[in-house]
């Protein structure tokens, strides 16, 4: 597994022994990131990799021009892979990672997001509660971008996201939505 563009491209990223952390391929994350590229999502952003595994998400993100990163995961496994990536490729200025579930977090930071990648375990359905959670924190921007990562049978449900664009790469589905601003008006 290896950063797929900017200025770590071609970089190795420490892998999981394994089947416990899925992380998300090369070719699926170069797709995602030509995705967000095209709509000018991605320089000086303030991103959120939530059930982050490995940190490939997040870490392509500031590769690509992300000004920090914010990478959660409940996993053990999964944060020192991803806490070693980060150190491997010099970035730890640009990135904070925390040891804690990310559906029932509490972001003190003050930080507002712009771009959130969600790629929790597959028919789970743990989008939904991760985005019901950031959004009680007050942590993200109106404009907020969600990539999210399921299987690609799971389906999302939620009167909070509009989904804008679903591609499909094998068993993979993903998801591209922002805020559904109508529905969140409405609850205020």
């Amino acid at each position: 597994m290896r950063i797929t563009a900017g200025m770590y491209k071609g970089r190795q990223l420490e892998s999981p022994k394994g089947r416990d952390v899925r992380p998300t391929s090369d070719k699926i994350r170069a797709a995602i990131f030509n995705a967000l590229n095209a709509r000018g999502l991605l320089v000086d952003a303030v991103v959120m990799d939530a059930f982050c595994g490995t940190g490939a998400l997040g870490l392509e993100a500031l590769s690509q021009g992300a000004a920090q990163c914010y990478f959660y995961d409940k996993a053990k496994v999964s944060y020192e892979l991803c806490r070693y990536n980060i150190q491997s490729l010099g970035c730890d200025g640009q990135a904070k990672i925390f040891l804690t579930d990310i559906t029932k977090a509490k972001i003190n930071d003050g930080v507002l997001v712009d771009l959130v990648f969600l790629d929790p375990p597959y028919n789970k359905n743990l989008s939904v509660p991760v985005i019901e959670n950031l959004m009680t924190q007050g942590c993200l921007k109106d404009d907020v971008f969600f990539v999210i990562e399921t299987d690609r049978k799971e389906e999302i449900e939620s009167d909070l996201i509009t989904i804008e664009t679903i591609k499909i790469y094998g068993d993979t589905k993903i998801t591209f939505a922002v805020l559904n601003h109508t529905t969140i008006n409405k609850a205020e």
